[in-house]
């Protein structure tokens, strides 16, 4: 165990921490629940744009990402910038009509704008469900990326890794909520940034540059510096369902969307496109990039998730490595930590509150059930860790695409074609839900393509369907969608 490695993590830890304690202890001028689960909606531009940056980049683009590339070479690295537009697409389709649309209505979550929308008990019980679902797997999928880093970095058995980080991301979590998340995701976005441009010059310079890299990369296996991949794993097919699977499908994934509710006017929305598109172009690139280079440096790997810390401690000297590690630790602690406060805010604030209990708690009961909610809910995602998969990438894609399947089009369509009613939301997520179950569990791949792919078009005509064999919503639902109001977020 190298102490230089250990302590910038353990300070990088200890900072994340102490901000949770610092912002926790700010007194809430809107209530607990407001200041809680939305931060009162105050995010600035700069701190949406890493905030949404932050929870995109998850352990998948830090660890799983790279992991893939280190298998299928430069390939997969033109393959991950389709990610690039993911800021610029949520806040562009959500962002203006969410915010003000939010303010009128008081929504505070995501459950909040569909009952807004759809007025059914029903839609918003379906979509709390399988929000909580397929939180649960991706939050797995972080921890035990966490826990990954931390095993290979310090020497610390899986198991001992993954208390130390589960322990760090519930503490901050648990006492600052929701602005002790985005406050720590800013911190973490910057830290990514300089990880990942730190890490790729030390690649290149350890493998004396990229052409002789790439020429060493052929040497071992000439699909890895084909745009097809190894095998030509990587075809239009594959191409296609990635596509609508990490950048076009991204619209529908709730803890990024929520965001849309968060910040405080619309000048700080289109700073927060600007920056946070160019900041997640350079993390996607550099990250994806230097794990395929990586398999000239390391070729040996037998798990090819341990390729970005086995590459930090190969190629930085040893405080520097333990300083940068923070990187990769920030996105993956990023991404939970705004999972976990969702899943909390749909258990306390939509199920509980908004439809189980029949009167309104006492604020220091609301505040003790929300924290309790979020302990138990990191417990269960920490027993779930203990036996970790071998490549974390496929088990957070199929988490990601169930979210799109159910949330996509009840978002989208929520917000742009009147028409749509409960009866098209129920039948969209119903139909996006069973189909992407089914089409993945029993490995049906119409034309080539992932599940995602046929399970939106699906779930899209059963929304258009059911919309339109059924009334129309109210006058007053389509006064409030129909048009922008005069809120700050709409100016």
């Amino acid at each position: 165990m190298n102490p230089e490695l250990i302590l910038p993590l353990l300070v990088y830890l200890a900072v994340m921490i102490g901000l949770g304690l610092w912002l926790g202890r700010r007194q809430s001028t809107n209530g607990f629940v407001q200041d809680y689960f939305l931060g009162s909606r105050s995010m600035g531009g700069f701190v949406l744009a890493m905030t949404m940056v932050a929870t995109y980049a998850s352990a998948s683009s830090f660890i799983g990402g790279p992991g893939a590339a280190y298998r299928m070479g430069l390939g997969w690295v033109l393959l991950a910038m389709i990610q690039v537009p993911t800021v610029w697409l949520t806040l562009g389709v959500l962002g203006k009509q969410f915010a003000h649309i939010a303010r009128r209505v008081n929504a505070l979550t995501i459950n909040d704008m569909l009952l807004a929308r759809y007025r059914s008990p029903l839609v918003v019980l379906l979509a709390g469900l399988g929000l909580l679902a397929a939180f649960v797997a991706t939050m797995v999928v972080q921890f035990i990326g966490g826990a990954r880093l931390l095993e290979t970095v310090t020497g610390l058995s899986y198991q001992s890794g993954l208390m130390l980080f589960a322990g760090a991301v519930l503490f901050y979590t648990l006492v600052g909520g929701f602005r002790a998340v985005v406050v720590t995701d800013a911190v973490q976005g910057i830290l990514m940034l300089l990880g990942t441009v730190v890490l790729l010059a030390g690649v290149l310079q350890a493998g004396g540059g990229a052409a002789t890299m790439f020429a060493e990369l052929e040497a071992i296996d000439p699909g890895l510096v084909q745009p097809q991949g190894p095998d030509g794993m990587l075809g239009m097919s594959f191409m296609l369902s990635f596509w609508v699977l990490v950048c076009f499908g991204v619209i529908g994934l709730p803890h990024s969307a929520v965001r849309c509710l968060a910040y405080k006017d619309s000048a700080a929305m289109h700073k927060g496109i600007i920056i946070g598109t160019l900041v997640g172009a350079l993390l996607m690139f550099g990250m994806h990039f230097a794990g395929a280079l990586g398999r000239v440096l390391v070729p040996e790997l037998t798990v090819p998730d341990k390729v970005m810390p086995t590459l930090m401690l190969t190629v930085l000297p040893p405080l520097v490595a333990g300083l940068f590690l923070a990187g990769p630790m920030a996105a993956i602690m990023s991404t939970i930590d705004s999972q976990l406060i969702q899943a909390a805010a749909t258990l306390v604030k939509d199920l509980y509150l908004n439809h189980l209990c029949k009167t309104q708690p006492a604020p220091a009961t609301i505040k003790r059930a929300s924290k309790l909610v979020t302990l138990v809910l990191g417990l269960i995602v920490l027993w779930a860790a203990l036996s970790p998969p071998e490549m974390i990438i496929w088990l957070n894609l199929m988490a990601f695409g169930a979210l799109q399947a159910i949330f996509f089009w009840p978002l989208v369509l929520g917000l742009y074609w009147w028409r749509g009613n409960s009866t098209g939301a129920l039948a969209s997520m119903l139909t996006g839900a069973v189909s992407y179950s089914l089409l993945l569990n029993l490995g049906i791949k119409p034309l080539g393509l992932h599940a995602i792919v046929p399970s939106l078009a699906i779930s899209g005509l059963a929304y258009v369907a059911g919309s339109l064999l059924t009334p129309p919503p109210s006058a007053e639902v389509r006064a409030l969608f129909g048009r922008q109001a005069d809120t700050p977020a709409a100016r």
